[in-house]
């Protein structure tokens, strides 16, 4: 039975223990699209801040107040429930009239409004801005600062969150019999997928921590360029590269698992073998349907990170992470932090 991979640190020890999520308000996520709504077309895109309730329940909401069908409504991706969020949502009105009333509920209020002449789709978002407070914090202010700073120039490893796995590691678990045969929806096959191929990659990623090669090229290596999913190599490692991949231009990668053969190289590929063998029933039932091999960066740059101590037990941390990012990397690079929802962000 397959279990979910240790994540270990690439920056050093932790350097505090805190609580994080005492309140939805602290842990707050504002999503960046990337692109403004042009203000033509029949898709009324809404800005919503939402707390205590989850993506697909305010789409729902929007959809009854819009009086569409829920396959009408659009969202970039789905955001966590224990917190307080802003994300957009289009709502498709062929005849590009607005509803009449306010919209209203408990858990959401929306923000803004403008029309766009497409719907909004899965994936369609720059990144999220990600806004914490750490509470009960225990450690000493300079090791703190130093390792915020170290974070802030070498970014952190790129792991897939714990909360990709479910509580307990059962969506691997899940996906196995999946496998082996058990009948899912299209909704939950996604999700097993993505888990199944997270623990290949955060075992990959978590052997380059150990090697101390996480964030460096290496003979046979496929580099991402930074802030998209281009890839290029194998090739030669010239002191250009190198020099790129230092100032995070550019970032080795690990392996999405699926059908075909690994695009990395020589012992490299090696290793990334060996790593998908653990996990003997993942590696073959993904290699067994329509997948194909996929690359992601090993390497998280934290960008716009700033920090503020409220006072000896409080730490404010405001940062920017792309797309498929998730907070509890940055988090972990810090130290031992309990989440009161029991947790993490994407």
């Amino acid at each position: 039975m397959s279990a979910v991979p240790e994540r270990p640190r690439a920056l050093g020890d932790a350097v505090l223990s805190a609580r994080i999520r005492d309140q939805p308000e602290d842990f707050r996520v504002d999503e960046v699209l990337g692109f403004a709504p042009g203000g033509g077309g029949e898709h009324l895109f809404v800005c919503i801040e939402k707390r205590q309730a989850n993506t697909g329940w305010i789409a729902k909401q929007l959809a009854k107040w819009a009086g569409i069908a829920p396959m009408g409504v659009g969202y970039a991706g789905l955001k966590d429930r224990h917190a307080v969020t802003r994300q957009w949502f289009s709502l498709h009105l062929p005849k590009r009239i607005a509803p009449a009333t306010a919209f209203e509920d408990a858990e959401a209020v929306l923000i803004e409004q403008a029309w766009h002449n497409r719907k909004l789709p899965r994936g369609a978002l720059k990144g999220n801005r990600f806004h914490l407070r750490l509470r009960g914090v225990d450690g000493a202010r300079e090791a703190i600062e130093q390792r915020l700073a170290d974070i802030a120039a070498r970014g952190v490893p790129n792991y897939f969150g714990a909360q990709r796995f479910g509580r307990d590691g059962r969506n691997l678990q899940a996906a196995e019999a999946m496998f082996a045969g058990r009948r899912v929806d299209r909704e939950e096959r996604s999700i097993l997928l993505s888990s199944a191929r997270s623990a290949i990659f955060n075992t990959v990623l978590g052997a380059r921590v150990q090697r101390g090669d996480w964030d460096a090229l290496v003979e046979g290596e496929v580099c991402m360029l930074d802030g998209s999913h281009s890839v290029f190599g194998p090739e030669p490692i010239t002191p250009e590269l190198a020099e790129r991949a230092q100032r995070m231009d550019i970032h080795p990668t690990g392996p999405l698992w699926g059908t075909g053969a690994l695009r990395c190289a020589g012992a490299l590929a090696e290793l990334e073998t060996q790593c998908a063998a653990q996990f003997g029933a993942l590696r073959a039932g993904l290699e067994s349907i329509d997948l194909k091999q996929e690359r992601r960066a090993l390497r998280l740059p934290v960008r716009e990170l700033v920090w503020r101590f409220e006072d000896d037990v409080t730490l404010q941390i405001e940062f920017f992470l792309p797309a498929g990012a998730f907070a509890t990397s940055v988090l972990e690079a810090l130290g031992e932090i309990t989440d009161a929802a029991g947790r993490g962000g994407e």
